[in-house]
């Protein structure tokens, strides 16, 4: 007996959906990824001393930790900020050149997450309308098309999953953050004598 052209569609179907799921997945992270390089764009982080040096060599210390939208802000300090000869293009605020740094990496975010669970929905529906077309159509050859086709859909979805089994309660446990100020004047001399050393 052949097999139905149904099949044969319902598969098609299914690994079209599968490739907009894994698509927008990648997507998603490729324009997180963009927008962390561009807010950062010149910065450097040094997890050293968890602070930032901009391009007129100053630094950035941490001002903030918010919990609630797990966020870090780094600030600069004002009074260097306002005179800088770089302040028009890089920061119209009178605080001081601020960076935020997120403290979920990809795709444990907040965003990662909802991007994500996007990606697993559209994974489902081609789950179930290959169960659906198995039930209409169950010769033994039709059920190896659509099992083959389903088990590539139930490892992909496997994959996808993996961030929400990882993260249970929505997000990672925070790591301890110090909560001590960090000198300035500390982190400017390691950060010199280490580009010394570089150079």
């Amino acid at each position: 007996m052949g097999i139905h052209p149904e099949v044969f569609l319902a598969a098609g179907y299914a690994i079209f959906l599968l490739c907009v799921a894994i698509g927008l997945d990648l997507l998603a992270r490729h324009s997180h990824a963009r927008s962390e390089r561009y807010r950062t764009a010149g910065f450097t982080y040094h997890p050293s001393h968890d602070a930032w040096i901009c391009p007129e060599d100053q630094i950035l210390l941490r001002s903030e930790v918010d919990h609630g939208q797990r966020l870090i802000r780094y600030r600069g300090r004002p009074q260097i900020c306002n005179h800088c000869p770089s302040k028009s293009e890089c920061t119209d605020s009178h605080e001081g050149r601020e960076i935020v740094r997120a403290m979920d990496p990809w795709p444990h975010s907040e965003a990662g997450r909802f991007h994500r669970g996007i990606s697993l929905a559209v994974t489902f529906i081609a789950g179930l309308i290959l169960a659906a077309e198995a039930i209409r159509n169950h010769a033994p050859l039709e059920l190896a098309v659509l099992g083959a086709v389903l088990a590539v859909v139930a490892l992909v979805a496997w994959h996808l999953h993996a961030a929400f089994r990882a993260t249970p309660a929505n997000f990672p446990v925070p790591r301890a953050v110090s909560s001590h100020r960090i000198s300035t004047d500390n982190v400017q001399t390691g950060y010199r004598k280490s580009k010394g050393v570089q150079g």
